[in-house]
């Protein structure tokens, strides 16, 4: 496995005991349907279904890790997310998270963004 796909995977976990230290029930982890992906699907304490992006990096790295989440990734969580109700019928009211992740040498710094971007309008799902 490349080091960045274990960055990745690491952070994935990461982020994960994160939120269910802060009551969130973990639904799903890395869900895929055909080549759309969602890192973590997750039902908070006030039952909002939170579509969570997880973003790592290493401590040199120049962006912070929020800023790569640009307006096609945005699209294809929101394409992922469609099909993911639809297979599921969940009827929650949705919310799309961020969890940036600096990997640090005494361990993680970690940025969780509620709310951090909402649907764009007029895209095809």
């Amino acid at each position: 496995m490349a080091e960045h796909n274990k960055l990745g995977k690491w952070g994935e976990l990461k982020a994960i005991e994160y939120l269910q230290k802060k009551g969130y029930k973990i639904l799903e982890h890395d869900w895929r349907y055909k080549h759309y992906d969602l890192d973590i699907i997750a039902l908070t304490e006030d039952n909002i279904l939170a579509i969570v992006e997880v973003r790592t990096r290493s401590e040199d790295y120049l962006l912070a890790p929020e800023e790569t989440v640009n307006r096609q990734k945005i699209i294809s969580i929101m394409r992922a997310t469609a099909a993911y109700l639809r297979q599921t019928k969940a009827d929650q009211r949705i919310r799309f998270d961020i969890v940036a992740i600096v990997k640090k040498k005494d361990g993680a710094e970690i940025n969780h963004i509620e709310d951090a971007f909402y649907p764009i309008p007029n895209v095809r799902c």
